[in-house]
């Protein structure tokens, strides 16, 4: 049974960003034997008219970080996306392996050391953290990085 990664993004929210940005990135991941829990896929046919439709999806994206085996959190944007904000911390609080995709080239922090706020780095190793963490999609399958690693048991 392959091992679960609970694909945190934003990119469900615009058409052309869930068109072009996702299926690469869900590639990348499923090439490392990965199968690839994507929110808005998973967890977003419902009717939108129909009273308690939010709470259904908060609550069903809640199941699947709880039931992943790690998360890979899009944290694109100043600020990065408050609802994988969310999901992050979820995934930290669970003690899930974290891992941070992050191909946004502005600063977000005044910090030389972490390009953002420290609280999103508080799920990586307090060494070697840069392991966990993506800026490009090339270094997804790089055994120099963490996730290639766990992913494939190296």
């Amino acid at each position: 049974m392959p091992k679960t990664i609970y694909l945190a993004n934003p990119y469900g929210f615009s058409a052309q960003q869930k068109a072009e940005l996702l299926p690469p990135l869900v590639e990348a991941l499923e090439a490392l034997g990965l199968e690839v829990w994507e929110p808005f896929e998973r967890n977003n046919q419902v009717d939108f008219a129909e009273e308690g439709w939010a709470y259904r999806i908060g609550q069903a994206d809640f199941r699947d970080v709880a039931e992943s085996d790690a998360i890979f959190a899009v944290v694109n944007g100043v600020p990065p996306d408050e609802g994988v904000m969310v999901e992050l911390g979820m995934a930290i609080a669970l003690g899930k392996p974290t891992f941070l995709f992050r191909d946004d080239f502005r600063r977000v922090v005044e910090s030389e050391e972490y390009p953002l706020n420290l609280m999103l780095f508080t799920g990586l190793p307090e060494r070697g953290w840069e392991d966990s963490y993506y800026t490009s999609l090339d270094e997804i399958p790089s055994l120099d990085k963490a996730l290639a690693r766990w992913a494939t048991g190296a």
